[in-house]
This record gives structure tokens, sequence and C-alpha cells, in this order.
């Protein structure tokens, strides 16, 4: 019986999608799966919802949950871990706010510049005691994680423990919307007028999955880099296996220029298309926070909407949780995108052959011009063995510097951190394409271990 443990089951992002499609998986009958979680409404919630679907759909798992992680862990296979330090939207917009207070406008906040590194060092000590359980208990399990940030997350995981870690991230889903955006007409693709953005607009979500969908179909994209840094290698049609980037190059030249403005230029400059859209692209270039140009104003790039985020996840657990109680219908549940876990557990329990199109594994000369350590995102194929990444080999000059820059930057942010460094911290910011000035660094780093102090005593031992 295969065992599978999901951490932060109460993640709606992750941990709801992950539910779903492990129930609904057929090589998986007969697999335990324990659902983990330090928010007993949360867990007990979809506790229930595991139990119901599991019923309903004749899907003969066992369900079981725990508030606490060790007795779940035991012998387990698989961990699909979700975690986030709570509450994270507040969270996250403190640390916008933080270096708004000196001046200085992140682009986004979330997985680059001084808030990229707050985010990942809030979870460090956390994660690292996760793994210390993983070692004792489960010492044979693969981890599976969707915690960002996410290269700063498996980096931790991969140098500092024992425990075999693979990341995983949809955001590839919007390269493939933007190819089918700009070969629709060609390929008679629906829904690309309504496709506006890229951002993490709720208004954007519908069109963006249903174009990325129509894309993923008639489209094969080989991308490779860091994740949410990621660069299209090749675009073939999926049924011929035709080269396809010179019409993609041609046709996104015609389309609507503020349509991703900032993709757009850096695809002009740089050569190779940039997968993310322009939000997360954002958070790794060295020219997004002039105070005097304003570039988030030239390219549009609104800041996360937090409390809109968090109202809508709290109506959706709320609609979840009244359909659970009331078991009235399973239309919102039949139809579950997946994240890829399951996909990667049946290919590694059941040796079952895989491409995956986006894995974030140590870089182990994939990528010419980065670290052996470096988590980088790439193809793989996955069976029994385990996950082969496909080797890349190098990239054009200027983007195999700026991927230097944001791996080594975050590196540093994480050895920081586990050896309680305000040295290496520093230099982790300093190396940062949002920071520009030695004070400002040192005053923002300050105020980051201040306000974060309960989550990181050891800078203050």
């Amino acid at each position: 019986m295969t065992k599978i443990v999901c951490l932060g089951a109460g993640s709606f992002s992750f941990g709801l999608s992950t539910l779903l499609t492990l129930l609904q998986s057929k090589p998986l009958q007969g697999s335990e799966i324990c659902l983990v979680d330090i928010d007993q409404q949360a867990l007990e919630m979809m506790t229930g919802l595991a139990n119901w679907l599991n019923e309903a759909w004749d899907s003969h798992k066992v369900i079981s949950s725990y508030s606490q992680r060790k007795e779940a862990l035991k012998n387990a296979d698989f961990i699909v871990s979700a975690i986030e330090t709570q509450p994270r939207d507040a969270l996250w917009r403190k640390d916008q706010e933080l270096t708004d207070r000196f001046g200085l406008r992140q682009p986004y906040g979330e997985n680059g510049g001084p808030g990229g590194f707050a985010h990942a060092a809030r979870n460090v000590n956390t994660l690292l005691e996760i793994a210390a359980d993983v070692e004792a208990l489960a010492p044979r399990a693969t981890l599976i994680n969707f915690t960002n940030p996410m290269h700063r997350v498996c980096y931790l995981l991969n140098e500092y423990t024992n425990v075999k870690t693979v990341g995983l991230c949809h955001q590839l889903a919007m390269g493939y919307a933007m190819v089918a955006k700009a070969l629709a007409q060609e390929y008679k693709i629906e829904g690309a007028e309504e496709f506006l953005s890229t951002h993490a607009d709720p208004a954007n979500h519908a069109q963006g999955a249903f174009l990325a969908e129509q894309g993923l179909e008639k489209f094969k994209i080989t991308a490779a880099g860091l994740n949410h840094f990621t660069w299209m290698l090749q675009v073939q049609d999926r049924a011929t296996g035709e080269d396809l980037y010179p019409r993609f190059r041609a046709a996104w030249a015609k389309a609507d220029p503020a349509f991703e403005p900032l993709t757009r230029r850096v695809f002009d400059i740089f050569g190779l298309f940039p997968i993310p859209g322009d939000e997360h692209l954002c958070e790794y270039l060295p020219w997004m926070c002039n105070p005097q140009t304003k570039p988030w104003e030239r390219f549009d790039l609104s800041l996360y909407n937090w409390e809109l985020m968090s109202a809508i996840r709290d109506y959706q657990w709320e609609h979840v949780t009244d359909l659970v109680r009331s078991r009235k219908s399973l239309d919102m549940f039949e139809d579950p995108h997946s994240e890829g876990a399951v996909e990667l557990i049946e290919s590694l329990a059941f040796n079952q052959p895989l491409y995956w199109e986006a894995v974030n594994i140590p870089n182990q000369g994939l990528i010419s011009g980065l670290s052996d350590q470096t988590i980088v995102e790439v193809p793989a194929t996955v069976n029994g063995d385990g996950i082969q990444g496909q080797v890349i080999g190098e990239m054009p000059k200027g983007i195999t510097n700026l991927l230097q820059r944001e791996a080594l930057c975050s590196q540093l942010g994480i050895d920081a951190v586990v050896q309680g460094s305000r040295e290496l911290a520093l230099q982790s910011l300093l190396l940062d394409p949002v920071v520009n000035d030695i004070e400002l660094a040192e005053s923002i780093l300050d105020e980051i271990l201040l306000e974060n102090k309960a989550y990181l005593p050891q800078f203050f031992d």
C-alpha cells in the first residue's frame, strides 16, 4: 500500500487540487492518504471532504488525518508539502510595506527582492524540522514541494537535508496561454481576445486557464531556467513536431503591445521568450525599481491584491464547507486541475514512464554556467528509477548571467538563515537586483529580522 502524506492539506491552491487528483487516481487504489494541517478547522473540513468523495467516487483510498505530522510520516512513501507560515497574505503585505517605508518599491515581493528573502526565511526552521522527521521516520520517501519561493525552498532541502526533494509549479501554463493567444488565428483557438493579462487577478484566471488548456493540446514547449524565471527554448506543433518559433515570433511582434509589455521588451532584447508573465518576471530583473522612472507604471506591474485574494479564499472554503455539510453536489470537484503530484507519484511508485515539462531539481550539469547545487526548472523523464532532468547545455550569455545572479542571491539567503549569519544575509540582499545601496540594504535587513524575530531566533542568539 502506497502511503502519501499531504502536509499543509488545508491549502486551497495546492491542498485541494492534490487531494482531488489523488482520490481520482486508479493506479493508487488501496493507497493511504494522510492529511496533515495545524489548522484544525481546515483539517476537519478537508478530512470530511476526502471521506465524502472517497465514498461517492468509490475511490478505494484509506483516509486519515493528523494535526501533528510525526505519526503521519511513519513509513511514508511520498510527502506532498504545501506549507506556509501564516497568515500568508498579511505577512506578504508587511514585506511590501516594509521596503516602502525606505522608499524602495518592490515589483512584487513574493519570490524575489527583500520580500522573497523574508518569505523564504520564515519557512526555513519549520522545513528543517519537517526534514529531520522525514529522515527519521520515512528515509526513503520523496518529498514533492509546492511551497514558494520554489528554488530557495528546494535548495534548502536538497543542500541541508537528506530528503529526496522535487519542486513542481504550474507557471509553464502561462507560456502555453501566451503562445495560444499569439497563434490563435492560425490554430483556430477560442477566447484569445478575452485573455488580457497573466496578472494574478481573478478576472484573468478563467481565460488564462482556457487558453493554456488549448495551447497544451496543440503545442509543445521546452523551457528551462529557474522557477518563475524560465525561458522558451523551443515551441513545436505537438502533432507534427514542426518548429513554430519563427511563426510565434512573427505573430507576437504583431500582437497588441499592451499585452505583457515587460515580457515583450525582454523577448526583444534577449532573444528568448520569458515564460512566467510580467508579474513573476519582474521580480528577477535589475531595472524594475528605479524611483525616478517608475518602471512599474510604464509596464503596468500591479501589486498582488492581498485583501481580495484572502477574501476569495475564505469564500471558497466556506463554499466547500457548505457542500461537505450538505453533500448536495459533486460538480465542483469532478474535473480537478492537476498540479503534477499524482503523475509523479504514479510514475515513481509503479515505474510508469513519464515526461514532465517542468520539475525543480538540482542542476548537476543540466544548464551550463550554473552550479550543481542550483535548483533549476527543466523538463524531465520520470520512472521507477527516479527523476532525470533533460540536459539543456548552454543558454544565451545574457540570460545565463541573469540566472547566475538570482541563483547565487537565493542560495546566500538560505545559507544565511540556516547559519544565522547577518553577513551572508546582507550579501544576499546586495546581490538582489531590487537593491542598489549598501546602507539601504543594511537598514532593510535589520527591519526584516526584527519584524520576523519570532521565526528567526538564530539571528538573535
